[in-house]
């Protein structure tokens, strides 16, 4: 079942079937689409003569990425505090909505309210909440009768430190046995020494990682 949104091979079959003099209908059918969508399509964007798929697809971009009236504007801060993270390694868009998430009043945001205070596309928060998501930064919750919401939890910064220590003991491990398979080598040397760096790396970021959720469950 193709999605709600139209792509921009769509739009292009749309613009060559209204050229070709075809009815909405008899497009709607080429594209497996309601004749509502198409009929839709045509009139937001320039009419029967008037329709140009890439003009369209452009047209539609814009209007996702509109930002809704009263919408708040990113803080100082808020646009500093994303600048350090794209300095230090984080994409912009998943920094846009973590700093977005982590500087609002609300314990959890909604995709709607992360479009209106970012002031992206759907789309772009989306892919944003995935990535954050794989880092276990961001959680989604939902409640029964509501929309789904995303937070910051209070333990995402163990958790990511804790996945952080994993990351340094799989590049331990595989540079440890590396070296016992290319022993007596320069590069089993090299191994030798990364494998024993990020062993230490790692298990200090455990230790530490433990430590302060010890700390700040008793507190």
């Amino acid at each position: 079942m193709p999605g709600s949104r139209l792509t921009h091979e769509d739009r292009r079959a749309v613009a060559e079937g209204l050229t070709a003099g075809l009815a909405y209908a008899e497009i709607a059918r080429l594209l497996g689409r309601p004749t509502s969508t198409v009929s839709r399509e045509v009139r937001r964007n320039g009419g029967p003569r008037g329709y140009r798929a890439d003009h369209a697809q452009e047209a539609t971009h814009e209007r996702g990425r509109r930002v809704p009236a009263g919408a708040p504007a990113p803080t100082g801060f808020e646009e500093r505090f994303t600048e350090m993270m794209v300095h230090t390694g984080l994409p912009r868009m998943p920094a846009r909505v973590l700093a977005a998430l982590l500087t609002s009043d609300r314990r959890a945001l909604s995709a709607a309210d992360l479009v209106a205070r970012v002031r992206v596309s759907p789309a772009s928060v989306s892919k944003a909440i995935a990535y954050l998501e794989q880092l276990e930064l961001v959680r989604r919750v939902s409640e029964p009768g509501s929309r789904e919401h995303y937070r910051v939890d209070d333990d995402a910064w163990y958790r990511s430190c804790r996945r952080e220590a994993d990351v340094c003991t799989a590049w331990a491990t595989s540079a440890r046995e590396g070296a016992g398979l290319l022993a007596g080598s320069p590069a089993a040397a090299r191994l030798a020494a990364m494998g024993d760096y990020f062993d230490h790396v790692g298990r200090d970021l455990a230790d530490s990682a433990e430590r302060w959720r010890h700390v700040f469950a008793a507190g």
